[in-house]
């Protein structure tokens, strides 16, 4: 983050393709525009963008506004609501001045350009902040192909188009990019699933998280792209299982299969909460098993082999993920810190509506689980595998 002295520099000086001023404190849109225009960084600077909430748009100079903690969080929360993406690397400060407090918003440049905010791409050119043409989403499009670094983001040589399903991408991108965007859309269907980070269009070929979401069989590229469910009558894996399947497909079908299964395998009781009334229960609140296996599905490593591990026993559900922790996260920062392994395919769920909020999930189940009345979610970590266990709740 800049000091004081770096800032009343930035301030002085007029406003550029780096920097964006405003005395608004409350245009949520505005600042979301701003960052994911920064994280584009079309002039390819390679350093951060700043947005300063509390300077005159004019000449720079403190507007005398009161920098609180509220806005801060509201800033801060731009990055973990779900509508910039992939998501943006950012820190939000507040920067004493002589002439007042501003509050700063560092943005990085994106390593899997372009960024969208709601479905649109925006950039600066100069100091104008503004929705990228055809030709600007190209050169941030080739420009990711150059520096992709997660394996979702990686092209699958193989995978030609037609191992795609166009009609799933068509349904996909009604749903996460602007009506008045695809209407106005003049490029090829290759360059559109490019634009998403979908397919390498100078290669020709699909990506990874191109194959998971639309492939007609993901498991031929990505062996260990499955779960395997496992009913089991008992406590152990000694018994014949009750039910048994491989749910593999498309992305969203397997999670419309695992929802299926969750609402019909998960049983029900009755508490007498006083003399005239019951209530039922499930044995596991129905959104922590979902939170537990959203984050498996996209935290998961593709590059292995293995399935996600998804077994119903008798006084327990484990949940077991390939892949270890990753990134930043810790055995002990696991509830409240977020690394992404697989940062487009965790914008997909997002859009697709099976994440509400990154970096909130197992926050939600262990609050689900103790509302339900079941003991705290469990988890054993190892350097390739993540183990989740929820203990069924005893009437």
């Amino acid at each position: 983050m800049l000091n004081s002295h770096e800032l009343a520099a930035l301030l002085a000086d007029l406003e550029s393709d780096r920097v964006e001023r405003t005395i608004s404190t409350n245009k949520t849109d505005k600042f979301a525009e701003a960052v994911c225009a920064f994280a584009n960084d079309l002039a390819d600077h390679r350093q951060p963008g700043y947005l300063i909430v509390g300077a005159n748009d004019q000449d720079g100079s403190p507007a005398g506004i009161e920098i609180t903690d509220q806005l801060l969080q509201n800033l801060a929360a731009l990055r973990s609501d779900g509508n910039i993406q992939p998501l943006p690397s950012l820190t939000v400060g507040k920067v004493a001045l002589a002439g007042g407090d501003v509050a700063v918003v560092e943005v990085q440049p994106s390593h899997l350009p372009p960024v969208r905010y709601k479905g649109q791409v925006y950039v600066r050119i100069g100091p104008r902040r503004g929705i990228a043409n055809e030709q600007d989403e190209r050169r941030l499009t080739e420009r990711r192909i150059a520096i992709a670094r997660t394996f979702d983001a990686q092209p699958i040589p193989e995978a030609t188009i037609e191992e795609l399903s166009l009609p799933l991408f068509a349904s996909y991108r009604a749903g996460v990019v602007a009506a008045d965007v695809i209407e106005a859309n003049h490029r090829s269907l290759q360059q559109q699933l490019a634009s998403l980070r979908f397919f390498d269009d100078q290669r020709g070929c699909a990506t990874t998280a191109g194959i998971l979401l639309f492939g007609k069989n993901p498991r031929f590229f990505l062996p260990g792209a499955y779960i395997q469910f496992l009913q089991m009558p008992g406590v152990a894996l000694t018994e014949a299982p009750i039910d048994q399947q491989e749910i593999s497909g498309d992305l969203l079908s397997v999670l419309r299969e695992l929802d299926s299964r969750v609402r019909s395998g998960n049983g029900v009781s009755q508490d007498k909460v006083s003399a005239l009334r019951e209530e039922l229960r499930h044995d596991y609140p129905e959104i922590a098993i979902r939170e537990v296996l959203m984050n498996a599905v996209m935290h998961r490593d593709y590059q292995s082999n293995t399935p996600i591990r998804f077994y119903w026993f008798e006084d327990r559900i484990e949940i077991q993920s390939p892949g270890g922790l990753f990134g930043e996260v810790t055995p002990d920062t696991l509830s409240r810190r977020n690394s992404y392994r697989n940062p487009i395919l965790a914008e997909a769920m997002k859009a697709l509506g099976y994440v509400n909020r990154f970096g909130y999930g197992i926050l939600r189940a262990q609050d689900a689980l103790k509302r339900n009345g079941n003991p705290p979610l469990e988890f054993q970590i190892e350097d390739n595998i993540v183990l989740a266990v929820l203990r069924k709740r005893i009437p």
